[in-house]
């Protein structure tokens, strides 16, 4: 082992020994989070949240991102490193999920699609705002890695949410439209730069949470 690799693991270690570093590391096993909510969920002061999350920032453990949606907040999230390093406390299986975006043309059509070839818990995915068609690319990305999103179609979460789901949020604007949300994966809009890298950079980073989050499902559903 490198006497850098060493180092990081030593200063990561060292920022978590403070509980309110640790339990914020544990809240956004979950889903990404505005310093806000941690804020209230730990019933500290803002100035004291803005130091933890410095600190944890500093040892590599979390990163953050403007929000899409209201340019004003800034998300937390877990870097690929923490996930490495710590892993996520175990969470009570779900009868079903439902991953939702804005317009359900692309972030929340591909977690649907990948969830059916990795769970068999039973997943829907819609959208607050929904689009006319699944967007072009979405397509391309989807069967570039084996998935058939060409019979799919845009749908309102009216339409397709009962309450008895785990919803999953998987951009900014639904999450901040959506407050029944359990969870938010602060995925960058790929329509936005309407490239192939961008759509294959949000594949990879929802397929990745999808991967973490079922080794954490335990128990029979909820």
């Amino acid at each position: 082992m490198s006497t850098a690799t060493t180092q990081t693991r030593a200063q990561a270690y060292a920022a978590l020994g403070d509980p309110s570093r640790l339990t914020i590391i544990d809240l956004l096993a979950d889903g990404d989070l505005a310093s806000s909510e941690l804020a209230t969920r730990l019933d500290l002061p803002s100035n004291l949240i803005a130091h933890h999350l410095q600190v944890l920032e500093h040892a590599g453990l979390i990163q953050r991102r403007r929000s899409e949606g209201d340019g004003r907040r800034a998300y937390v999230q877990r870097t690929p490193a923490c996930n490495r390093l710590l892993g996520a406390f175990p969470l009570a299986r779900p009868r079903r999920v439902a991953f939702v975006c804005s317009q359900n043309s692309a972030r929340s059509q591909l977690a649907e699609a990948y969830w059916r070839t990795v769970s068999d818990i039973p997943v829907a995915s819609a959208g607050t705002h929904p689009a006319r068609r699944v967007h072009p690319r979405a397509i391309a990305v989807g069967r570039a890695h084996g998935l058939d999103l060409s019979a799919a179609r845009p749908k309102l979460v009216d339409e397709v949410l009962t309450e008895a789901e785990l919803v999953i949020a998987v951009c900014d604007r639904a999450y901040e439209d959506l407050p029944t949300a359990a969870a938010h994966w602060a995925v960058p809009d790929p329509a936005l730069a309407d490239t192939n890298s961008a759509f294959e950079a949000a594949f990879t980073d929802i397929t990745t949470r999808i991967d973490h989050l079922t080794t954490r499902f335990e128990g029979e559903p909820t």
